[in-house]
């Protein structure tokens, strides 16, 4: 057996051993089955990709059961995933001027064929809100040998009637104002705007900003005639064009500097001490900066809002590093074949995206921490595997995995009161069994003495 799929099995039994004996080794099956691809090939079914993994028809079952009905939580196993990687030790945050950024995004699982579901989201591919499972994801960004992997720390589901994709993000956010640590920004795509994250308490953020955002200077000029002024001087980043005029932009920026990434000179503007565009000036007001990055690898530039007073250089780097989160879900969805789902309890609807994300952030990491391994012929190294060759290899592998490290068992079902060859006539249930025992009742044998 190679030392990937060793290595793989050993890091799924330490999240999950702590989950109560026979829970965990349902959930380990289910997420080994996510992780060696069986996911591809039933195309989302649970029972097809167990199957493919090896286990026979009870195991499935009972995996399926500590699944559905197992005493679980993904934030459990969020906690013990991220105890596995800093054990390990390889994983290093990143750090700008004493602050990690802590990447804030939304990810959905379109499911729009499910019967009694009330979360829409808007979706790209139609243009309009499509009914999905959306999910508020918050990782943290290091990097290993160079390469930058995103760390899962919180999984926010939506609950409730309103399931909407603004609900969503409000308790994203409010999660985020709360739990945020005194040397982490938040960073955030657009969509979200500096109301949103006022309102949520967010000490530091750093957010993109829309090519037409303006803003406003939190100080008057006095105006020789007239109406005293109640706003501030509009400021706007970038010139735009509306009905055929061309709006031009703000030019006296109080900052321009220049910094060097990768080879390449990138130019900042930056404008400080603004307000909302539709607020007056006030000193009680939340300042904030805009920055105006102008990169020549790419045409337009990149517009970015902050609170923390960190130099333009950070504030980029910081932005830079929001791109990891992405790769979770791309992970889960298309590499995993977990964007198909054919689960359909209001629990199960939530609990199969969830596992598939950690799945997906699992898989990220063991591929940057495992060494390169040949694939076929073709490589420079190649060392052929009998499984490999093998159709269904799957079902070779976990069946002779046999150096479990935590305790793993079957749970065992309470016995009924009468065993299945004992069972009066017409009863086929245990729990109906109950009441048809003698001593069920106070005056269950009164009854039965009784003449008819």
């Amino acid at each position: 057996m190679s030392a990937a799929i060793e290595t793989t099995i050993q890091t799924i039994e330490m999240i999950v051993q702590s989950l109560p004996i026979g829970t965990n080794l349902g959930i380990l099956h289910l997420l080994w089955a996510m992780l060696n691809g069986s996911f591809l090939q039933s195309r989302g079914a649970i029972f097809s990709a167990l199957k493919q993994s090896g286990f026979d028809e009870a195991t499935s079952r009972r995996s399926w059961g500590a699944f559905r009905y197992g005493s679980w939580k993904i934030e459990e196993l969020i906690q013990a995933w991220q105890g596995v990687v800093l054990k390990e030790g390889r994983w290093q945050a990143h750090q700008y001027e004493g602050y990690q950024p802590l990447p804030v995004d939304w990810t959905t699982f379109w499911r729009p064929q499910l019967k009694g579901w009330a979360g829409r989201f808007f979706s790209r591919l139609v243009n309009r809100a499509a009914k999905g499972v959306g999910f508020g994801m918050v990782v943290r960004v290091g990097e290993i040998d160079g390469q930058r992997i995103p760390l899962l720390t919180k999984l926010i589901r939506i609950e409730g009637e309103e399931m909407t994709e603004a609900r969503l993000k409000k308790d994203t956010l409010a999660w985020v104002g709360k739990h945020l640590k005194a040397d982490e920004i938040a960073v955030v795509d657009a969509g979200v705007h500096i109301s949103d994250l006022q309102e949520a308490e967010v000490d530091r953020y750093v957010v993109r900003m829309a090519k037409n955002c303006t803003a406003r200077r939190n100080e008057l000029v006095q105006n020789k005639n007239g109406r005293p002024r109640e706003f501030g001087v509009l400021v706007r980043p970038l010139a735009r064009q509306r009905k055929g005029k061309v709006i031009p932009a703000t030019n006296d920026a109080d900052e321009e500097v220049t910094f060097q990434w990768e080879g390449r000179t990138i130019q900042a503007r930056g404008w400080h001490g603004l307000v909302q565009a539709d607020e007056k000036v006030d000193s009680q007001h939340a300042t904030f900066s805009i920055w105006v990055f102008i990169d020549p690898l790419y045409e337009t530039p990149l517009v970015l809002a902050t609170n923390v007073p960190v130099t333009p250089r950070t504030i980029f780097a910081l932005y830079v590093d929001r791109w990891p989160v992405e790769q979770i879900p791309l992970a889960a969805k298309q590499m995993l074949g977990l964007h198909r789902q054919f689960v359909f309890a209001p629990e199960s609807v939530q609990r199969l995206p969830e596992l598939a994300l950690l799945a997906g952030n699992i898989l990220t990491y063991l591929v940057t921490t495992l060494p390169p391994m040949p694939t076929g012929w073709w490589d420079m190294h190649p060392k052929k595997h009998l499984a490999a060759c093998v159709e269904f290899w799957q079902e070779l592998i976990f069946p002779l995995f046999t150096r479990k490290r935590g305790d793993f068992g079957k749970r065992t079902p309470s016995p009924s009161i009468f065993p299945r060859e004992r069972r009066p006539i017409g009863v086929q249930n245990a729990r109906l069994s109950y009441l048809f025992h003698p001593f069920a009742h106070p005056f269950s044998i009164d009854l039965l003495m009784s003449p008819a």
